[in-house]
């Protein structure tokens, strides 16, 4: 048998869940245990009008949204905020190292830079895309609730 016939879809997708649940709900609390260097004050750093409401919305979100991800329940709707999350926080903290001016990295600039800095960014991005498309896997409260579902159903056109 070969390695390619073999899949562990539903384990794979848990540790990506755990992977990207985790951070988001760590990066959400950090927002407020360290409020000047990751919450208000660096918004308020890069020039976010309403620094403190945005920087507090979106710890709560990322608190939120990581621990629906990491249970696996509401999944794929979880990651439409953290997908918008990330693209922010690319378009606004790492795409102006391209051209030299990033106010949080202000002796960093060019391609090499913006890859660095952006890699935890676009990895997120990437494991958030994946859970829209392919969902939260077996090992999951989604899955429990559409397995029930679905023998509720079973039972409704049995009888």
């Amino acid at each position: 048998m070969s390695l390619n016939s073999i899949t562990r879809a539903s384990s794979a997708i848990l540790l990506i869940r755990l992977y990207v649940g985790t951070i988001f709900v760590v990066e959400g609390v950090l927002k407020f245990v360290r409020a000047d260097a990751l919450g208000p004050g660096r918004f308020a750093k890069i020039g976010l009008p309403a620094s403190d409401l945005l920087a507090n919305l979106d710890g709560v979100l990322e608190i939120g949204c990581g621990l629906l991800i990491l249970v696996g329940l509401c999944t794929r709707f979880a990651t439409l905020p953290m997908i918008a999350d990330m693209l922010g926080a690319i378009l606004l903290t790492k795409v102006p190292l391209l051209w030299g001016n990033a106010a949080l990295y202000p002796k960093e600039s060019g391609i090499w830079d913006f890859l660095h800095e952006a890699r935890l960014e676009f990895a997120m991005l990437c494991g958030s895309l994946f859970l829209l498309i392919i969902g939260a896997g077996a090992y999951s409260v989604d899955a429990k609730v559409n397995r029930r579902t679905a023998a509720d159903r079973e039972q409704v056109v049995a009888a």
